[in-house]
């Protein structure tokens, strides 16, 4: 009898015992959870916050990056809009212009002060000579010896065609520049084919009087060569490529001598205009620029 109790009392313990190290075990094990669960929820909330200040910082950057691609943009555009011009500047082009009916060559002399003022005049053919362009401050006009009239152009005229050519009035005179009419941006720093170039994006200010709804500059890194430049219109159409090329150095500067103008929607056509010479900083006065001058031969 004595082992049968004591065989009882073993049989009927065993579960109590287990019972208790089974709830032990389940709060510790709840316990574990709690503490793990604790310790997942700081690293995420310290990943959390390093996301923030990574991702402030990175904006940070993105917005200095910015304010620095405009800022050299604008340098690389003042740089190109000075190009051709300097303080004072003569110079001596051959125009060829073709079209799907017809090919000319005009050859003409340009004088240019500052921003301000400049004036081209027609030498040949004999047909042409003595056909002029005058810029006076704001005021733009054409000679046309044959009539003997002196046409001043409107806001409205500055995008027509100077001379049948695919060049516009301001094109010629200038009226706009890119540096001050654009906002500018470089989109595209590195190489391509086998050129390392910067892409700048043109986008005219909202009280900028131009025509153009964008222009995309394609500008060689090194010494600020333009190589292209795309204009589009407002619906961000492609309407015409220029092309620049034959890099000489003329006057102490290196520059591309020859420019060439292909519209969009006739591409067999185009306008080309070689800088045959170029003096820069002579001594003109703003006098020089008159509506008298502007008639003479």
């Amino acid at each position: 009898m004595k082992n049968l109790q004591e065989w009882s009392i073993i049989r009927f313990d065993e579960p109590e015992i287990s019972t208790k190290k089974a709830l032990r075990m389940k709060r510790q094990t709840l316990l574990l959870f709690a503490m793990t669960f604790f310790l997942i929820l700081m690293c995420l909330t310290m990943d959390a916050e390093a996301d923030d200040m990574a991702t402030a910082e990175a904006v940070n950057n993105s917005e200095l990056n910015n304010d620095e691609s405009a800022e050299k943009a604008r340098e690389i555009m003042q740089y190109i809009d000075d190009l051709w011009r300097g303080g004072s500047s003569k110079a001596t082009i051959q125009m060829t212009i073709k079209t799907d009916r017809w090919e000319r060559n005009l050859t003409m002399t340009g004088w240019s002060l500052g921003t301000d003022y400049s004036l081209v005049r027609i030498l040949s053919p004999a047909r042409e000579a003595g056909t002029a362009t005058l810029k006076h401050k704001n005021d733009i006009y054409n000679y046309l010896p044959k009539t003997d009239r002196t046409i001043k152009i409107t806001s409205g005229m500055m995008m027509g065609s100077w001379m049948g050519s695919h060049f516009t009035n301001d094109d010629l005179v200038k009226e706009s520049r890119m540096a001050q009419d654009y906002d500018q941006r470089i989109v595209f720093d590195g190489v391509r084919d086998g050129t390392d170039i910067y892409e700048i994006q043109l986008i005219p200010k909202p009280d900028a009087a131009v025509v153009w709804g964008q222009i995309l500059f394609i500008v060689r890194k090194d010494d600020r060569m333009p190589l292209k430049a795309r204009y589009y219109d407002d619906a961000e159409k492609l309407v015409r490529t220029m092309t620049f090329d034959d890099f000489k150095t003329m006057s102490d500067r290196l520059l591309p001598a020859t420019m060439r103008l292909t519209p969009e929607d006739h591409p067999g056509e185009f306008t080309e205009m070689i800088y045959k010479d170029i003096e820069f900083d002579l001594d003109l006065e703003p006098s020089f620029f008159s509506l008298r001058n502007l008639r003479s031969p």
